[in-house]
């Protein structure tokens, strides 16, 4: 059985030392690979500075020159507890796009704020990011503590700050740790500088949060990805998002609503394998001949997920030109990909100050967002997002550029 893992997501204003909390977890737990931080050391060394532990996720010397984090990057640490997966999501608002594929994959987050710039522009929009994915589990990081002489009067006006806009997005912390990534303190180890806090680490915080729970036992969902034709066998391959799929059960193809029965679950070189189960990628063969393709979703006979050609959902607004009402756009969610249009902006939200900015409006600008409605070419097969969140959740594409994320909405 695979250990337990849990994977969260570190956000926050640029510059405000994810990389540098994230090289300094790694370091801190033993992580790094051998011999990667002498390499660090000698760069360091080079350019006259003291070890920077945001080197250890800067792997591109592009990255190095810009100071800045330009990709989603995954990585891994353990504790006595279990596995995790750090998912470092850009900071620049350009990046946006990066941090939004990031946050829609974790199960936690961490929000780091720099103690001597406060909450900044950055900061509140992935906070608002985090509510709309809805993770909540979250631990405010108040870094760069040994910048403001580790005083408390300091973490404790950051802290009134944050927690005031965080209540307004219904955003509560479970912890709110003052640290120094770049010297250690309250990391992994607690602070002989701050002998106030007397609370949790941000590693030991880590290990009180819940992991993802299995859903081997939930209704299956198991988008197509494609069909291989191997040996005279039809096979249709895809990832199991939801529940189990094994021989002889009997399975519905939507949106086309036609039945049939697994005959076998395929594998390479494991001519045993006779079921598949949550996260796990296969190959099934079926007894009827069905016209089967790449974005039909195969499900249980019973709890089956919505199938629409009207879309109700929050978007985060990408695109550099605003959307405007009837604009057409491609929308994928899991492997399904059709043509789509504005109907509807019912409200407009700021992202950063949360002022309702326009009911009923005309377009939706950068940055911005929105509750809409789309209107889809064919039908589309969506679920609640915390309940299969590969069904729950869409890009918007136009011209081959990702424009826009968007967390679908069933409640109303």
């Amino acid at each position: 059985m695979e250990a337990e893992h849990l994977k969260f997501v570190i956000v926050g204003h640029v510059d405000h030392g994810k990389s540098t909390l994230i090289g300094r977890l790694l370091y801190d737990t033993d992580s790094l690979p051998e011999g990667k931080i002498e390499e660090i050391k000698k760069i360091c060394e080079a350019a006259g500075q003291e070890l920077e532990f945001a080197y250890v996720m800067d792997y591109l010397e592009e990255e190095r020159e810009q100071n800045v984090t330009i990709d989603t990057t995954q990585t891994f640490f353990k504790t006595k507890k279990r596995r995790y997966v750090i998912i470092d999501a850009p900071g620049h608002r350009e990046f946006l796009k990066n941090m939004i594929t990031g946050a829609s994959q974790a199960e936690a987050a961490i929000l780091i704020i720099d103690a001597e710039e406060g909450v900044q522009e950055q900061t509140r929009r992935h906070a608002y990011i985090l509510r709309m994915l809805g993770i909540d589990q979250v631990i405010v990081v108040i870094n760069k503590m040994d910048l403001v002489s580790y005083k408390q009067e300091k973490f404790e006006e950051i802290k009134d700050e944050a927690l005031k806009f965080l209540k307004n997005i219904n955003i509560t912390p479970s912890y709110i740790i003052p640290v120094s990534a770049k010297r250690g303190d309250n990391i992994v180890k607690g602070s002989e500088n701050m002998p106030w806090y007397e609370e949790l680490t941000v590693l030991s915080s880590l290990d009180t949060f819940k992991t993802k729970s299995d859903k081997s036992g939930s209704p299956l969902r198991m988008p197509v990805q494609d069909i291989y034709k191997i040996n005279n066998k039809r096979i249709i391959v895809g990832r199991v998002e939801a529940g189990t799929i094994e021989e002889g059960k009997k399975v519905i193809f939507l949106p086309n609503n036609e039945k049939s029965v697994v005959t076998s679950v395929e594998e390479f070189l494991n001519e045993s394998k006779k079921k598949a189960v949550f996260e796990e990628s296969t190959g099934v063969t079926i007894k009827d001949k069905l016209f089967v393709d790449r974005g039909q979703v195969i499900c249980g006979e019973d709890n089956l997920p919505f199938v629409t050609n009207k879309l109700k959902a929050n978007l985060f607004w990408m695109g550099k030109e605003d959307f405007k009402k009837c604009e057409r756009a491609i929308i994928k969610c899991g492997t399904q990909e059709m043509r789509c249009s504005l109907e509807k902006i019912e409200k407009k939200i700021n992202s950063s100050t949360l002022e309702i900015t326009g009911n009923d409006a005309e377009s939706i600008t950068n940055r911005e967002v929105g509750e809409i409605i789309l209107a889809l070419d064919t039908k589309l097969v969506v679920d609640d997002f915390n309940q299969t969140p590969e069904l729950g959740r869409f890009v918007l594409e136009k011209d081959n550029n990702i424009i826009a994320g968007g967390i679908i909405n069933l409640k109303n």
